[in-house]
């Protein structure tokens, strides 16, 4: 029992302090945001679909296809 209040705790803390966030959690104004810190620009077609969020944006000049996952993983597609 001490062990689940420890874990919920530290995930609650990660959440509250931003280290630990869900895509799907996300606005899609924060998700544009958190893909511009990231280096991508032209954010486009954000979408919510069976594997993730998708998006179009530009990088080092390129189109790219993304993929955000539930943890919040960014992952380019070609």
């Amino acid at each position: 029992m001490r062990t689940r209040i420890t874990l919920s705790a530290v995930i609650s803390l990660a959440i509250a302090s931003g280290l630990l966030t869900a895509a799907h959690a996300l606005t899609p104004e924060e998700l544009v945001a958190r893909l511009q810190a990231a280096g991508y620009s032209q954010v486009r077609d954000v979408k919510s679909t069976a594997e993730g969020t998708t998006a179009k944006a530009v990088k080092n000049g390129k189109d790219v296809r993304l993929v955000i996952d539930s943890s919040g993983q960014i992952k380019e597609r070609n």
